[in-house]
């Protein structure tokens, strides 16, 4: 049975502690939902994860699509978020309604995530059927604007407004909020001051949720591991270990052998 925004709602009461991993793909959707992920995010960090460009500023609506759908198909009980890319909703309303309703229509998505306080969009999907998750803190799309990835609200000025904003986001109609890169103890006030749930990032373990990067998480990282991330297995190694025993049986001549050919 799909995971819903109401399952979250309810954990976030019962004090039940979730997950969220990112996904790009239909066989990585499909051994994640089996291992009982409940959330799975087509986030534009594919950008860098699985296109290799140096920021998630270049991923296209298209891009998304193409990754939603693959995911749609290989998940069968996980709640599949699409993450709305960079321009995709800042330049108009109506721009962002429809390529949310895209997510959904075309993606297979169940909801959407949205970078930043975007309160009237928040407000204008949720009327429309369309569950939203906030994304406050860190937000990769606006990283020029920060100065590159710093951790966000280390003022009192600073982290009044993320509690705010927040805050907004909930009353807006967000069934959740992303918090990015933010201190422990504002993690925790957030959390403890909205009615859904907070899925951490950088965040502290106080919040509701947490959600990593898969290829953090499967230690394809390129050596370049965030201070919040964590390697549960190192899967750059057992790849070049497969991939350099097959090229070495190939030019060996011991494979195929006779057991892995048609007679």
């Amino acid at each position: 049975m799909t995971v819903t925004i109401h399952d979250l709602s309810a954990w976030k009461q019962q004090g039940r502690r979730f997950v969220m991993l990112t996904a790009y793909d239909y066989p990585t959707a499909r051994i994640l939902d089996a291992a009982g992920i409940p959330i799975l995010l087509v986030g534009d960090s594919l950008g860098q994860t699985v296109l290799g460009y140096e920021t998630t500023l270049p991923v296209t609506m298209e891009e998304m699509l193409h990754h939603t759908k693959a995911v749609s198909r290989g998940a069968k009980e996980a709640l599949i978020v699409g993450d709305m890319p960079f321009l995709s909703y800042q330049t108009s309303l109506e721009q962002g309604i429809a390529n949310a309703g895209r997510f959904l229509k075309e993606g297979g998505a169940h909801a959407v995530k949205v970078e930043g306080a975007q309160t009237t969009l928040t407000e204008a999907l949720s009327e429309l059927g369309i569950p939203v998750m906030g994304h406050l803190g860190l937000t990769p799309q606006s990283v020029r604007g920060m100065g590159g990835y710093h951790v966000q609200g280390k003022t009192e000025e600073a982290a009044h407004k993320l509690l705010g904003d927040a805050l907004s986001l909930e009353k807006a109609g967000a069934f959740a909020v992303v918090l990015e890169g933010i201190p422990r103890d504002l993690g925790r006030t957030i959390t403890s001051s909205l009615a859904v749930p907070t899925i951490g990032i950088g965040a502290g373990p106080e919040t509701d949720a947490q959600v990593r990067a898969l290829t953090d998480v499967l230690g394809l990282t390129d050596g370049r591991m965030p201070k919040f991330a964590r390697a549960y297995v190192d899967l750059e190694e057992e790849i070049t270990r497969a991939a350099t025993a097959f090229r070495s049986e190939v030019e060996e001549g011991a494979f195929p052998d006779d057991a892995h050919s048609y007679h």
